[in-house]
């Protein structure tokens, strides 16, 4: 069995996020990017499943500029055993990312696909289900364990009321949560090995899709600043203080029964 598994490059989760001064986006020069976090996820549970022996090869994929070979090296490094860059100059939303990973899905006859449950930079949380959709097959989202068996994935959901369980048949999306694994150290040999591993290079013209975007994005904007809060002596302070500020509603005398 094949495992493909998205990643997507992003401004490191350690580095403070600045917008550029004309709106125009995130300041990204001189920034240091790596892999989305959760595909890294993804990725650790794919080489894990590899390993065990139920799976043969593990394929990253990734679109985006000539830069995002960095990132599939990084994700060879860990262990995977090809990349593939499906270049583009602009970003793709989701639905279109959704649809380009189908045309390799289709293309490697992949058993299973992970995916990160989302993007650090555009919190989307929607490519995986729509893959699923377009590749009309089942899908398991927010993972938190994954068992796989004789054609089936078991998979364990980290829901509001606790967890639930779920069982679907292979082939399958599934998109990984945070609780899933933690993800390998690369060691220096690893990525000189990478060096030497297959990365394919796809067009995205070559793959018959339209990259016009549905949504615009016209400004970005620094959320505003918190303002600053205050400190009370006592709980008649506090209650006075959130009274004043219209953040305290009196409960009205309760009517009485004149009924016996």
């Amino acid at each position: 069995m094949k495992i493909l598994v998205g990643i997507k490059r992003v401004v490191d989760f350690n580095v403070r996020i600045r917008v550029r001064s004309d709106g125009s986006g995130v300041e990204t020069d001189g920034v240091k990017m790596s892999i989305n976090p959760f595909d890294e996820i993804a990725l650790e549970q794919a080489l894990r499943i590899r390993e065990s022996g139920q799976a043969e090869e593990v394929i990253v994929v990734s679109a985006g500029g000539d830069e995002c070979q960095q990132q599939i090296r990084t994700a060879l490094a860990m262990g995977a055993d090809r990349g593939i860059l499906i270049r583009t100059d602009g970003a793709l939303q989701p639905l279109t990312t959704a649809r380009a990973l189908l045309k390799v899905v289709e293309q490697e006859h992949v058993g299973l696909v992970i995916l990160g449950k989302q993007a650090i930079d555009g919190d989307y949380s929607q490519t995986g289900q729509m893959l699923a959709a377009l590749w009309d097959r089942p899908q398991a989202t927010f993972a938190s364990k994954l068992e796989l068996g004789e054609g089936t994935a078991r998979v364990t959901r980290e829901v509001d009321a606790g967890l639930e369980t779920i069982e679907v048949e292979l082939p399958a999306v599934i998109t990984v949560d945070l609780r899933l694994n933690e993800p390998r150290f690369v060691k220096l040999p690893d990525i000189m090995k990478a060096k030497r591993k297959p990365l394919d290079l796809i067009e995205f013209s070559e793959l018959g899709l339209s990259a016009e975007n549905d949504l615009a994005v016209s400004n970005y904007h620094p959320p505003a600043a918190r303002a600053r809060g205050i400190l009370v002596e006592n709980a008649a302070q506090l209650v006075a203080e959130l009274n004043k500020r219209g953040l305290v509603q009196r409960s009205g005398t309760p009517s009485r029964s004149t009924k016996k």
